[in-house]
């Protein structure tokens, strides 16, 4: 018999969720082995809408300007009445970027096109897809999981030390792992969706109609001459798609022939799931994603909330891996079940509203656009300042340009890419403190001071030039800030002291 393939992470999932995950593991050289049930890659737009804070994920990764190439920011609706007269709204109007924030509205970019940018990024670290690969079977025990895999007709073993579930709402392993995933089928909620191209109608707006029938719209999809077609179905519609059923939608709805679809490239039946698991970790496996989480399109929140699990836990496998406590990872599911209940609730209310308003889409606000979730209540979140800004401990690390070193600038952004903590000293007096911190964890942390005196003496001191930063986390005395790999304030103190912070490094990283 063979012997288990040993890996560190085995990923069930190559979706965003799973190709984020792979990425973080991989620039940290953690071995792990990325595998997906589908035979090739998805062609599918699905998730059409890549928002802020998932953007400056993909800044941390190295690839936003091919996401940005590939996208478009304020496509405005177009609404058509009844009789042909139609009315245009951008549903991010107000929404523009600023020094806090890089990314100020939601990107138009089909998924396919991210998952390859992905795909692109996890091969330049050296990984890559195994598709046509499913999992049978799992075990585990206290120090490994083992997990059957069956590729080609042929099955193999594979001892890992972690395991986690990215493969979506009819998740297998989830079912095999006996995780609960609660929730109810909306019937009342059920679309046809696919990729079609179209003629007869411009690609500057994102056409939509709704008669009593229901509504029918065309987004086009950047960087592509296709469209994603959505059209809303009565409970005892068929639900089998095809291209004749999606122009006779069309045609009926727009009191149009003019606008012809033709070569589709996906087509699909929908209807709202919106459930949620009740643990995101059994024993050494752990959900990620839509296996954790399914929600109505409304606001644009299941692939970005993957995307952010991804991210959040991303970080943690690896730094146990190396030899943390994995208490650890305790604080995934912690800080991100939560999340996902908030997110559910956030996108149910907007469907709602979309249905009483009878309108195709809501307009945007800071919630939906995920800039504005916190981790305030983990334990990684330590607030150690009698009086804090607006800005605390677990809220996202604002970005900050116009920062300053000699003849060079910087934007926070810029110091936070990679897979270091950031310490962040704002005013004098914190060398002792700093000068600890890099003896200890050096390796696994980057140290700036901001606004010191004698600023330009020293190689790791920046001046705020402009005052974002100090705006930015609405500093107003001398302040010490630890940024997480992730993005997050982890630890925030007024105090000239290095054991606190010491403390916070050491649950997260090890001295060397």
């Amino acid at each position: 018999m063979a012997q288990p393939v040993p890996t560190a992470v085995l990923i069930v999932g190559a979706g965003p969720t799973g190709l984020v995950l792979a990425c973080e593991l991989a620039r940290r050289n953690v071995a792990c082995r990325l595998v997906d049930a589908m035979p090739q890659p998805s062609v599918a737009s699905r998730g059409k809408g890549t928002q802020p804070r998932s953007l400056e994920v993909l800044d941390d990764l190295g690839v936003v300007d091919k996401a940005l190439a590939g996208g478009r920011f304020h496509v405005p609706l177009r609404f058509y009445d009844a009789d042909g007269n139609h009315h245009d709204q951008d549903i991010h109007e107000g929404h523009q970027s600023r020094p806090d924030v890089p990314y100020g509205s939601t990107l138009l970019i089909p998924q396919w096109r991210i998952e390859g940018i992905l795909r692109e990024r996890l091969a330049e670290l050296g990984g890559c897809v195994e598709y046509a690969t499913t999992l049978q079977d799992l075990t585990q025990d206290e120090t490994a999981v083992t997990a059957t895999l069956l590729h080609e007709g042929v099955t193999e073993t594979v001892h890992a030390n972690w395991l986690v579930a990215c493969d979506g709402g009819r998740s297998t392993t989830r079912h095999l792992l006996g995780i609960a995933f609660t929730g109810e089928t909306l019937e009342t909620h059920r679309m046809f969706v696919g990729d079609v191209k179209a003629s007869g109608i411009d690609r500057e707006f994102w056409h939509a109609w709704r008669t009593d029938e229901g509504f029918v719209a065309l987004a086009p999809l950047p960087g592509t001459d296709m469209y994603q077609f959505q059209a809303s179905l009565h409970p005892d519609a068929p639900t089998e798609p095809s291209l004749a059923v999606f122009q006779q939608m069309l045609d009926a709805r727009s009191n149009r022939s003019d606008i012809r679809l033709s070569d589709p490239t996906w087509m699909s039946f929908w209807r709202a799931n919106v459930r949620m698991v009740d643990r995101y970790r059994v024993g050494r496996a752990f959900v990620a994603g839509d296996a954790a989480h399914v929600h109505s399109p409304a606001g644009g929140q299941g692939m970005n909330t993957g995307i952010q699990d991804a991210y959040n836990l991303g970080w943690k496998l690896a730094a146990v891996m190396s030899g943390v406590d994995s208490a650890l990872l305790d604080t995934y599911e912690e800080e991100r079940l939560p999340i996902a209940a908030w997110v559910l609730g956030m996108s149910n209310a907007l469907l709602a509203n979309v249905a009483t308003t009878k309108q195709i889409a809501a307009p945007r606000n800071a919630e939906t656009l995920q800039l504005g979730i916190n981790y305030r209540n983990s334990r990684l979140a330590q607030e150690h300042r009698e009086t804090p800004g607006a800005v605390h401990a677990g809220d996202r690390a604002p970005d900050a340009p116009g920062l300053r070193s000699g003849d060079h600038q910087y934007r926070l952004l810029d110091l936070f890419r990679g897979p270091h903590f950031t310490l962040l000293a704002f005013g004098a007096g914190w060398d002792d403190v700093i000068a600890q911190i890099e003896t200890r964890h050096g390796h696994a942390i980057k140290c700036f001071t901001i606004d010191a005196p004698n600023a330009k003496e020293s190689t790791h001191a920046l001046l705020d030039a402009e005052g974002h930063a100090a705006r930015g986390y609405d500093i107003h005395s001398d302040t010490m800030l630890i940024i997480r790999p992730d993005g997050y304030i982890g630890f925030a103190t007024n105090e000239k002291a290095a054991a606190p912070a010491l403390s916070y490094v050491a649950m997260c990283a090890t001295d060397q």
